[in-house]
């Protein structure tokens, strides 16, 4: 039986889920004397997080300006730096988040953008709109070439072990020192990447967004890079300079970018990347709930954090410690 005391407190969850699930979360909350109610994220309103002592699943964060009774928050995504925005969370709720479903989903979204430039698919479709029958010349392979992959947490080890399966020598960053474990075959730091980044035919980006990463990709950065790599980002749209990015590919510096993420979003619509011939621009739909795997994974990340958290016991993927308050454990 859950050790914690929900009675007169209500558990809000905005996660998509089946009506078994649906049933079986409402159930294990009402054991412990709460009320569950369920909202898809996009329908959540002011009056759904008011008053919530549970959430689990993503809200907009303008929802939670008065969630002071909030005593934990869920979400479920990876990213969390837009609730961290000072003032928004009360300072008794914890934040944990869903690192670790997205890892299949994100990699092969990148690998996916990543070949449609590397063999020049992105300007065949556009010759077939046009009806065009039309070589477009050399193409390139990830065969012996060098990835290097800024963000080496699940997300980016999975797109390791994939470009690693396809020949290439997967190097990784990470914000701090640590060490290099397969599919790495080389490990750095940021304070590295200047280094090397002139090795690497590819650079793929999947960091989150933090004063250290925000805008660490500028006309320094693309200037550094290999002449004819390749730039994939599908960490935070804020690590890169766009209009630096579009001058890099304007003037031949780089071969292509993929981008599923940009700043702002949407991305606007008379920015230069939209005209450039060798960008693929996504809209932030790599992760999100695309693909089932992810919703299996995001669901039970979540829902075993649900259990531990009635339980009394230790939760998953703590990204904000709250102030102690009394749980009734």
């Amino acid at each position: 039986m859950p050790q914690v005391d929900l009675t007169g407190k209500r558990v809000l969850v905005t996660l998509p889920l089946s009506n078994e699930q649906e049933a079986w979360i409402r159930s294990l909350v009402e054991r412990a004397g709460g009320t569950a109610s369920f909202v898809r994220e996009p329908l959540v309103a002011d009056a759904d997080t008011e008053g919530a002592s549970i959430i689990v699943g993503n809200v907009p964060a303008r929802t939670l300006h008065d969630s002071q009774k909030l005593e934990w928050f869920q979400t479920s995504s990876a990213g969390y730096d837009h609730y961290l925005v000072e003032g928004l969370l009360a300072p008794i709720t914890i934040l944990t988040n869903a690192t670790g479903a997205y890892g299949q989903a994100v990699s092969e979204h990148m690998l996916a953008s990543l070949m449609c430039l590397m063999k020049k698919l992105h300007l065949y479709r556009d010759g077939q709109r046009a009806s065009k029958w039309e070589d477009r010349g050399p193409v390139t392979s990830l065969v012996g070439a060098t990835v290097l992959i800024m963000g080496a947490g699940d997300i980016g080890t999975s797109f390791a072990r994939l470009v690693s399966a396809l020949g290439a020598h997967a190097w990784g960053v990470r914000r701090h020192a640590g060490e290099c474990c397969d599919p790495f075959e080389r490990m750095f730091t940021l304070d590295d990447v200047s280094d090397v980044l002139g090795e690497a035919d590819v650079v793929a980006c999947v960091l989150p967004s933090t004063p250290e990463t925000r805008g660490f990709c500028k006309a320094s950065f693309f200037s550094a890079m290999k002449k004819g790599s390749f730039f994939v980002n599908a960490g935070r749209g804020d690590l890169v300079d766009q209009d630096e990015l579009a001058e890099a590919l304007a003037n031949g510096r780089l071969a292509g970018a993929a981008l599923d993420v940009t700043s702002p979003e949407p991305l606007p619509p008379d920015h230069p990347l939209w005209l450039q011939e060798n960008a693929l621009i996504t809209p932030h739909v790599a992760g999100f709930w695309h693909l089932q795997a992810t919703v299996d994974a995001v669901v039970g990340i979540c829902a075993s954090n649900l259990e531990a958290f009635l339980d009394g016991r230790p939760l998953a993927n703590i990204v904000r410690e709250g102030s102690d308050i009394d749980r009734a454990r």
